[in-house]
């Protein structure tokens, strides 16, 4: 007889039995969807319906296993392969991923970007337009995908140090809309080859010092595209070589997993263990998943069959995760043959419809385009004059065209309207023409949008507060002005933090933080190793996650070192997710003339031509930085603090509302009104060419002073032109190289604006040496721009 409590025993085990049978057939399926939208999707490639596909076959299983401990407030940064974490997640379906690969811009299709990223690069919203963060403690949260190898890493060591912050700084616990007490890991995965780049080395061993909760997946297919493992990584194995951070009793550092990844059972018990004990403990944790296979190679640009032997194939045909966790099922008698054959069948065509959805969406506007081009330019046929054979061959060849591209019906239009130019006049010419306008008008501003934030988001929408000062206002050092500001405003946000190298104990070289690490604590203003590139990684990853860092470059000269991320990724964000996704990250650093090749840097032409999509603040002193940090941080988009260098020890007056004034972005300040000549510049150059001015007046030359105070955005008015309608003459002066800053400025005034029209004499540019300053007082003054040097251009000039 068997007894109530071993019956109740049996129902349970049997109702735990069905539910595990349940999961492990849920996670199989899931593994076939992911494994058929691969195939289909380089099908689509191949044949011509998609540019290029990179995919995630052979990591199916690895993935899902994964997956199952990914909880809502987690954050993955990965890379390109990660097709099925995304699905497992719910951060994508098939469908999303195939309007992905069609290149679909409407985000309600391709919500990620927009069409405007490859395939498989997810990214979730953070913020809304109306500048609040979104709830991310309850979303399972992606950053937003690049192509560049290893460029998740440095942004995932900040993703995961906010976990750090959230749960050790109690002013954060007032925030659980963005952090659950710092319980959420962030989920990095890479592939094997890409551990040889240095942004992976550094972020791990920023990691291993900083102990933040960051679980990094290395999947292990044994090549970087041709090349095997054995020329890339010392050991041949990358936990092995690794095995020096491994985490001890006595010391910081990682903990270190191997699994297979085609062992299904294997690594959800390795996974379910070592995830909750980063999540506990805020241990880094690396797992190096191996023996990963590629059934379809590396990418639709060529085949692996080209570079793997035929006993390499063969072993991946028999290692193929897919294959092993159905026989895994079958052996385990949780489910048959037939159950097997039927899930897969359904997985085959669940995929099928998710593509034929996607590419339906994807061509409908279009095919309605064609048919609005062919409506207004059939009539325009029977016009006399017309060219009636290349009109009607043209819409037969748009109707005809089974996979038209917008691009293909703007390019047919506009060779109509210029064929027809004598008959422009003409309504229904003109019906053409409004159409083609309008069509062109909204398919530019679909691809065109979203490198700058918009509305409540927008550093251009901050209202202006002017500086004021008391009647009784002192004059103090400019870092003084600086140290008087961050300690304001660490009170009073936060939100804010600061870190760098030397930025802690010492305050900064230049002593703006000077005294408040041991005011506000040693979690709000930090230092760090010397480690440009995760600093920046650093700072970007706490900045998604709703956070407000300062991150520090301690001289301009070393921007080089951190440059990648912010190009690829900060600058990039808003216009590559289409306005999905933020990152509200200040980078603040010092530039200008100092003494040397390596702390005298002025590198503007690189800087703004590598960080579009970020601003470029310029200040001449250490008020009007102040007052641009206050607009920045009123605000939610990236942007690069420059003080001068040589600015901390000049003496300014301190305002009265130090916190609170704004400096508007992109608005030029006249420092001084003149009538001969405008002269243009920026940061410390803006002393030498008011040292000039005073020279020059004294000969009777009158020049109007403009300081255009950011370079990104630069005079958004137009204002500058309006001072040269009034002089005829204008010279532009910095301390970049030949053809850098100055050529970037003249082309805004006298090409943008049409400051040509107003020329008298042959616009100048005043800049440094092509080559890096020499050492020395006298190698500033032969290699950087000086008074005599401004005086003599300026007489030359007159003398015209």
């Amino acid at each position: 007889m068997i007894e109530n409590n071993e019956l109740a025993m049996n129902t349970e085990s049997r109702l735990s039995f069905d539910e595990f049978r349940k999961e492990v057939l849920n996670d199989y399926r899931l593994a076939c969807e992911s494994r058929e939208v691969s195939v289909l999707a380089r099908k689509e490639v191949l044949t011509g319906k998609a540019k290029f596909g990179i995919f995630g076959d052979g990591k199916e299983v690895a993935q899902i296993a994964m997956s199952k401990y990914f909880k809502p407030g987690d954050f993955r940064s990965g890379y390109y392969r990660d097709q099925t974490v995304a699905f497992a997640t719910g951060i994508a379906t098939p469908e999303q991923f195939f309007s992905q690969l069609y290149a679909d811009p409407d985000l309600a299709h391709d919500p990620f970007s927009g069409g405007r990223q490859m395939n498989s690069h997810f990214a979730t919203p953070n913020i809304d337009k109306d500048g609040n963060w979104l709830n991310l403690a309850d979303m399972k949260n992606s950053a937003a995908d690049m192509a560049p190898t290893a460029a998740q890493m440095p942004r995932s060591l900040g993703l995961a140090y906010a976990s750090k912050l959230f749960r050790e700084v109690p002013v954060l616990h007032q925030f659980p809309g963005l952090s659950n007490n710092g319980n959420e890991i962030c989920f990095t995965t890479i592939g094997d080859a890409s551990t040889s780049e240095g942004h992976f080395w550094e972020t791990i061993n920023a990691a291993g010092v900083l102990q933040v909760p960051m679980a990094v997946f290395v999947w292990d297919d044994g090549y970087g595209i041709s090349v095997p493992r054995k020329f890339q990584t010392t050991k041949n194995s990358i936990s092995a070589a690794l095995e020096g951070f491994r985490k001890t009793k006595d010391s910081n550092g990682f903990d270190i997993y191997n699994v297979k990844g085609w062992d299904y059972a294997g690594m959800c018990e390795v996974f379910e263990t070592a995830i909750q004990k980063i999540r506990d403990t805020h241990v880094p944790a690396l797992f190096h998943v191996e023996e990963i296979t590629q059934p379809q190679g590396h990418s639709t640009s060529g085949s692996h069959e080209r570079y793997k032997s035929k006993e390499r194939l063969a072993w991946e045909r028999e290692f193929d995760c897919n294959l092993k966790m159905r026989s895994w099922i079958l052996e385990n008698a949780l489910a048959d043959e037939e159950t097997l054959n039927k899930l897969e069948a359904e997985a085959k065509a669940s995929v099928q419809e998710a593509k034929r959805s996607a590419w339906e969406k994807y061509l409908a506007p279009i095919k309605e385009h064609v048919q609005s081009f062919a409506a207004l330019a059939a009539p325009i046929a029977n016009l006399e004059g017309a060219d009636a054979t290349a009109i009607n061959v043209a819409i037969r060849d748009l109707q005809n065209n089974r996979e038209p591209q917008r691009r293909d019906i703007l390019k047919t239009t506009a060779n109509i309207l210029l064929r027809h130019r004598a008959l422009s006049q003409h309504p229904l010419v003109q019906g053409l023409q409004h159409w083609y306008d309008n069509y062109l008008k909204t398919e530019k501003e679909s691809y065109n949008s979203f490198l700058y934030a918009t509305g409540a988001n927008s550093a251009l929408n901050v209202p202006e507060v002017p500086v004021a000062y008391d009647s009784d206002s002192i004059m103090v050092n400019g870092y003084e002005i600086l140290n008087r500001y961050f300690d304001q405003l660490f009170t009073h946000n936060p939100k804010v933090f600061a870190f760098g190298e030397d930025v802690g104990k010492i305050g900064d070289v230049n002593q703006g933080f000077a005294g408040l690490q041991q005011k506000h604590g040693k979690d709000r203003i930090s230092d760090t190793g010397i480690r440009e590139l995760t600093i920046m990684g650093q700072g970007i990853g706490m900045a998604l996650r709703g956070l407000r860092p300062i991150a520090e470059i301690q001289y301009l000269d070393y921007l080089l070192y951190g440059l990648q991320p912010l190009s690829d990724d900060v600058a990039s964000l808003q216009y590559r997710t289409k306005g999905v996704m933020h990152c509200p990250l200040i980078v603040r650093t010092r530039g200008h003339r100092l003494e040397g090749i390596w702390h005298s840097g002025s590198p503007m032409g690189m800087i703004i031509n590598s960080l579009r999509g970020m601003h470029v603040c310029v200040p001449r002193n250490m008020v009007q930085a102040a007052g641009m940090y206050n607009t920045l941080l009123r605000a939610n988009e990236p942007a690069i603090v420059i003080e001068s260098l040589n600015g901390y020890r000049l003496k300014e007056k301190l305002p009265s509302n130090l916190e609170t004034f704004t400096v508007p972005l992109g608005i030029p300040e006249v420092l001084k009104a003149g009538d001969d000549i405008t002269i243009v510049t920026y940061g410390s150059t803006v002393r030498i060419v008011e040292e000039a001015v005073n020279t020059l007046n004294e000969v009777g030359i009158s020049c109007e002073i403009i300081d255009v105070q950011t370079l990104l955005p630069f005079d958004i008015n137009h204002s500058i032109v309006e001072s040269l309608k009034k002089t005829s003459r204008i010279l532009f002066v910095d301390e970049d190289v030949p053809g850098g800053g100055t050529a970037y400025m003249f082309q805004e005034v006298i090409e943008k604006q049409g400051g040509y029209r107003w020329l008298d004499v042959a616009p100048r540019t005043l800049s440094a040496q092509a080559h890096r300053p020499a050492y020395g007082s006298d190698g500033d003054y032969f290699s950087k721009p000086n008074t005599e040097d401004v005086v003599s251009v300026i007489m030359d000039m007159m003398r015209e």
